[in-house]
């Protein structure tokens, strides 16, 4: 056919001399699509390479999580600490001279308050094992009495005394005496660490500012100045009003606790003061907890006393006076606090309590300091109230109940019926 002649002369002329043309090797077009690309061996091996790195970047944040967060507690310390020491430089002294002072004060009140407390606790721990067999007589003639029965102390003793649970307990308490001294070994290495890491923080400030700033071009170093600066206002602000707090619910418990007698006044009212203020939260319950149980030894109703007491401080101190001294300070609605604990509870626990709020303080300042703000509109529901008879459904119910008291038909004063108000019908 004339295809099949045209095919063959062009065959004839692409194939000089009458050879025919070589033919690819079988198989060829399949091999060549099976090669490895030479990319593939460098993503292998920088894909397993970043795996490793990821996994031992892992592996040390784990092991090193204990000393960032001592490291993060002795930075917010030593910005609370931060002012008193800048204070005291301005009158010549020398930082590390002013840090020391500050520590070595600190350290002074905190001993003190321990030896008055632990002084405390011992005093009434002797005093309720010495009148213990008083208490148990009292409660089995009241046990007798009650269920008639016939107990005698002698013989609740004896049973006690040759029990499997007595034994047990007593020798999970001899091994758990050994986990307790670790435990306090080990708080006093984490204290010890977080006070040398605070004390180099708040000495070397200048130096550690210059460090930070050297690396930054000088448009980011007004940046990171300001933010320290304002760090630094909002953590001692919140210390120092935390502390003022202390000082006053620590009077106003005392004077209570004085006038009803109950021992060691002066100690439960530093322990009402501090913990109620320095730990979030739960600290007033705990705080309250400890003279309730004190007064109660001395009188069941000083104990309903204290109680009633301390409720009543906490809502002065809720809404009179913490509202006062922190308006310039830590300026955060309560909402926002409460959720910041519990934020930084369930991230870094009790230490994440601590800090969670002077961090979201200084947050706050300073995206206010960059956020641009404007005027609002001066509308009713700003202020949340509502224009009256804006409401569609009390309308309806207003329009029903007078168009019923005027005897209307139903359906009048409901607006005009489907149809009506639209002008005239075109013809059918």
């Amino acid at each position: 056919m004339a295809s099949t002649d045209e095919t063959a002369q062009v065959g004839q002329h692409a194939s000089p001399l009458g050879t025919t043309p070589p033919r690819p090797p079988a198989g060829g077009a399949a091999e060549g699509g099976a090669r490895m690309p030479r990319w593939l061996p460098r993503a292998m091996v920088l894909a397993l390479a970043l795996i490793a790195c990821f996994q031992l970047g892992s592996w040390a944040f784990h092991q090193l999580t204990g000393l960032l967060i001592n490291i993060l507690i002795a930075f917010f310390l030593a910005l609370a600490i931060e002012p008193a020491v800048s204070w005291m430089s301005s009158f010549g002294m020398r930082r590390g001279l002013a840090t020391g002072l500050v520590f070595l004060i600190t350290m002074i009140v905190s001993a003190g308050f321990v030896t008055l407390l632990g002084s405390m606790l011992a005093g009434q721990i002797i005093d309720i094992v010495e009148d213990f067999p008083k208490y148990v007589e009292s409660v089995i003639s009241w046990i007798n009495t009650t269920f008639h029965t016939e107990l005698s102390r002698v013989d609740i003793q004896d049973s006690l005394l040759r029990s499997d649970w007595l034994r047990k307990y007593v020798q999970n308490s001899a091994t758990g005496v050994l986990d307790v001294s670790a435990q306090v070994l080990g708080g006093l290495f984490q204290l010890l660490t977080i006070t040398l890491f605070a004390f180099y923080f708040a000495a070397d400030g200048p130096r550690l500012r210059r460090a930070l700033c050297s690396v930054l071009p000088p448009s980011r170093q007004a940046e990171v100045l300001r933010a320290w600066e304002i760090a630094v206002n909002k953590t001692g602000g919140y210390l120092y009003s935390r502390g003022l707090m202390a000082l006053v619910s620590g009077l106003a418990h005392y004077v209570l606790l004085e006038f009803l007698g109950v021992d060691y006044a002066p100690v439960l009212a530093v322990w009402v003061g501090l913990v109620s203020q320095f730990i979030p939260t739960i600290g007033t319950y705990l705080a309250g907890a400890l003279p309730m149980l004190i007064a109660f030894t001395v009188n069941p109703w000083y104990a309903l006393w204290v109680l009633v007491f301390v409720v009543v401080y906490q809502q002065f101190e809720n809404y009179v006076l913490q509202p006062k001294l922190t308006a310039r300070t830590v300026d955060i609605h309560p909402a926002v606090a409460f959720g910041s604990v519990i934020a930084g509870t369930a991230l870094l626990g009790a230490v994440g309590a601590l800090i969670a709020i002077p961090a979201v303080a200084t947050l706050q300042a300073f995206l206010g300091a960059y956020v641009k703000r404007y005027a609002v509109t001066d509308d009713p529901r700003v202020h949340g109230r509502r224009e009256r008879g804006s409401g569609t459904l009390l309308k309806r119910v207003r329009q029903l109940l007078r168009g019923g008291s005027q005897g209307a038909p139903p359906g009048e004063g409901d607006g005009p019926l489907p149809g009506e108000g639209d002008g005239p019908r075109a013809s059918s």
